[in-house]
């Protein structure tokens, strides 16, 4: 689908590629095996303004979309899901500040995010707020001119390695949902510290941990938007960053492909190449068809929500849906075409398929994904009685 890029997309997209074959390939296993944060990596996207993609030129970005940010998570998912997380982790936790943020904040924590210079991490998963995002317990009390935060974040991308934090937590209880709010937190304010590194199945390369918050003291001015508007925050941010993880799943999608594709034709049995079967064929031929799918499914969703639409609740669902679906099938299948060979940690399908899983749950398990499209539908069959 290079076709309809233009010269800068285009760039974009060769660069991502460079990137992933040049320096992420040849490390990936080695990262997986060591759970070893991808500091280089983060900081060869930083030096290739990767990190500014999405950032408006006036805060020290590229001044692109979620479009053309898609199209380099998408390469960097070829190559490793764990460093293509830490990547999208980064954007996730900045488009509170970017959707929300009051102008000093922007220029304040913009310039840093675009150019790398600091990793941001997005904190509203809790023990009791999966799926149930209004189920957060994390509280901020306001006292003079500062919040004062108490409770657990578990399971955040880039924690303890991102130093920003987007935080949402609970300013007025007696209102729900309604009673959340979203506040920015940096890595070294007292009170602020991190739990556990989780031990993961896959995408081992990204940092996984708690944040924990005791009476850690912020600003008044760190909260984003207004009191209250934490539940609006968070669902906007993720509308906005799910076209990333569908991208991840094309990716990882792709890079499972080739490297079967490339297995069948060298693979001989009964006097032929694999490929030549017509059993296997098929299933690459249905891999193949899939990934296309959820590719212009991804680019589509991604430049609907650049042209600003109102809501793109629905879209953002079904890309994120389909796409990391795609992904979790075409990684097995893989390892399928592949056989015993695909089963071995020497080859990288192994690794595509345990890190392929993680799509299906962050960022809104796809049972969620279901539920709000569903939800989406009766509301629109309902307008047309």
């Amino acid at each position: 689908m290079d076709y309809f890029l233009d010269e800068e997309q285009m760039m974009i997209k060769d660069l991502a590629r460079q990137i992933a074959e040049e320096k992420v390939m040849p490390i990936r296993a080695e990262l997986d095996e060591r759970e070893e944060f991808p500091w280089d990596i983060m900081n060869i996207l930083a030096q290739s303004d990767f990190l500014g993609i999405y950032i408006p030129e006036a805060y020290g970005g590229m001044g692109r979309g979620g479009f053309e940010f898609s199209l380099a998570v998408e390469e960097l998912s070829r190559a490793c899901l764990g460093v293509s997380t830490t990547y999208a982790a980064n954007a996730l936790g900045t488009y509170p500040i970017l959707l929300y943020g009051s102008e000093e904040q922007k220029k304040k924590y913009l310039p840093d995010i675009a150019s790398g210079r600091k990793l941001v991490a997005f904190a509203l998963t809790e023990a009791n707020a999966g799926s149930d995002a209004a189920g957060v317990q994390t509280t901020a009390r306001l006292e003079g001119n500062e919040y004062v935060l108490n409770g657990t974040k578990q399971w955040i991308t880039n924690g303890g390695e991102a130093s920003i934090y987007t935080v949402i937590a609970i300013t007025d209880k007696s209102k729900g949902a309604r009673g959340a709010s979203a506040f920015v937190v940096e890595k070294d304010t007292p009170g602020f510290s991190f739990g556990k590194k989780e031990n993961k199945l896959g995408i081992r390369a990204s940092s996984t941990r708690e944040l924990i918050f005791e009476n850690c003291r912020i600003p008044k001015e760190n909260i984003i938007g207004k009191p209250g508007m934490g539940f609006i925050v968070a669902m906007k941010t993720l509308d906005s960053s799910r076209t990333g993880v569908g991208a991840q799943g094309v990716g990882v999608a792709q890079g499972a492909f080739d490297a079967a594709a490339a297995y069948a034709l060298e693979r001989q049995q009964f006097g032929q190449p694999i490929f030549s079967i017509q059993a296997v064929q098929h299933l690459l031929a249905d891999m193949a068809t899939q990934i296309e799918a959820a590719r212009a499914l991804v680019y589509a969703v991604a430049k609907f929500i650049d042209s600003k639409a109102k809501d793109v609740s629905k879209e953002s669902a079904m890309a994120k849906l389909f796409a990391t679906d795609v992904a979790m099938k075409v990684t097995v299948d893989a390892v399928q075409v592949m056989g015993g060979a695909g089963y071995m940690r020497e080859y990288p399908v192994e690794k595509m398929m345990r890190d392929a899983k993680i799509l299906q749950i962050y960022e809104g398990t796809n049972q969620i994904q279901r539920n709000v499209i569903g939800q989406a539908l009766i509301k629109e069959t309902a307008k047309k009685k």
